[in-house]
């Protein structure tokens, strides 16, 4: 096969609705996720390690919520494509795509973040544990979809 016909396999593959459907899943299921985590599990701790008013956080909840569905929406696209190129096509082996990407992509530049805005380590690891459950639901998410 040639270039040609492994572009058009992957363009087909790209724009299904199959593959579209279960980016769509995996990112409400991330979005819900960081609803329950920020608003209601870690609410109180999260806004005060943060330094956020309840003023604060009312003006800028509609727009944080559109940049965090978003930011869900682009991050299970790209595990997609991960897990298509790792050939996952199960639950677990798709946690386990998930947790790789945490681990190389994601856990580095938020502790170097933490460390250079000389936040607590408390913050931290709210933020860091809500993106590793994240990328390990939407990643699970997506390979028993098999996207």
């Amino acid at each position: 096969m040639h270039f040609i016909s492994y572009s058009g396999l992957f363009s087909a593959v790209l724009f299904s609705q199959h593959f579209a459907m279960a980016v769509l899943v995996s990112a409400i299921a991330q979005w819900v996720l960081g609803i329950l985590w920020y608003g209601v599990i870690f609410r109180k701790s999260w806004s005060a390690l943060v330094g956020l008013s309840e003023e604060a956080k009312q003006k800028s909840r509609i727009f944080g919520m559109i940049a965090s569905c978003i930011a869900c929406l682009l991050l299970s696209f790209v595990l997609a494509h991960m897990e298509g190129w790792a050939g996952t096509s199960a639950f677990s082996g798709g946690v386990k795509i998930g947790v790789i990407c945490w681990v190389g992509f994601m856990a580095p530049p938020l502790f170097t973040q933490h460390i250079y805005e000389n936040r607590r380590a408390n913050l931290f690891a709210i933020n860091a544990a809500y993106w590793l459950l994240a990328m390990a639901l939407g990643g699970g998410i997506l390979a028993a979809m098999h996207a």
